[in-house]
């Protein structure tokens, strides 16, 4: 089992910048894939961003590219994604998910754990 827990959202202005955490426990996650998903009101969860924790491969949605990065920090087996230029379109509770086994993940069914959820908020 792996525990994921986020932290670092809030409210900010359109422009500004934030960055998210995803604090994960349990196993080592030297094989795993990692990503970032959000979830509107009334929206499904969609993709915001992955990357393998072996490799430096990341991959982003269309609608993030050049304004996020997804980033790791082994020792401490964090995954973080920085935001920039936020937009209130952003706005969105943001998940952090893991999956035993690398490669591409785009969707939701891909991963099979997941933390709490952390809000975010762009006013304009």
């Amino acid at each position: 089992q792996v525990q994921l827990v986020e932290s670092g959202g809030g409210l900010v202005q359109a422009g500004g910048s934030l960055r998210l955490s995803c604090a994960a426990s349990g196993r080592t996650l030297s094989n795993y894939a990692m990503g970032w998903f959000r979830q509107a009101p009334g929206k499904e969860r969609e993709f915001v961003a992955s990357t393998n924790w072996r490799a430096d491969m990341t991959y982003y949605a269309d609608s993030v590219k050049g304004r996020f990065t997804i980033s790791k920090d082994s020792a401490k087996n964090t995954m973080y994604l920085q935001m920039n230029s936020l937009k209130p379109e952003d706005t969105a509770v943001y998940f952090c998910a893991a999956r035993p086994y690398s490669g591409r993940a785009y969707s939701a069914l891909d991963y099979d754990y997941w933390g709490q959820g952390t809000q975010v908020t762009v006013s304009s």
